[in-house]
């Protein structure tokens, strides 16, 4: 079983199985709502994604999809749409206790709305921890 929550805390779930996708979402609506030049999303069916603790707000940010996340602290957590996955819900992949139990990422989605520079961030360079810093 897989388990996750929002940054405060105020919000927990459990999955009951592994997701079926991991993707890597660059649209414009996941780069606003998470304030990230990306967002990673691992989809499940609906009913094996349980909130364990607290209860989600829920907004459309679309006709048809809805983003549901901590009221307290604002933490991303799912996006769900009738109309794109029917039954499925998307659980944003950095909430997870360990994201490393579930499967690598497959797809970049969405790239159409890509911030350009971020084609190429794979090329650029790499420090364990802040650059200069003492941790």
């Amino acid at each position: 079983m897989l388990t996750g929550g929002c940054h405060c805390g105020a919000v927990r779930y459990s999955a009951a199985s592994l997701p079926d996708r991991h993707s890597l979402c660059h649209c414009t609506d996941c780069r606003r709502s998470a304030g990230a030049p990306l967002v990673a999303w691992a989809i499940f069916p609906l009913g094996d994604v349980t909130v364990t603790r607290g209860t989600p707000k829920i907004r459309a940010s679309s006709d048809h999809g809805r983003r549901h996340f901590c009221p307290d602290c604002g933490t991303g957590l799912f996006y769900t749409s009738d109309v794109v996955f029917p039954g499925l819900i998307d659980v944003q992949t950095a909430t997870l206790d360990d994201p490393d139990l579930v499967i690598a990422p497959s797809a970049h989605i969405q790239v159409a709305e890509r911030i350009g520079w971020m084609q190429d961030a794979h090329r650029f360079p790499e420090f364990e921890r802040y650059p200069g810093g003492d941790g």
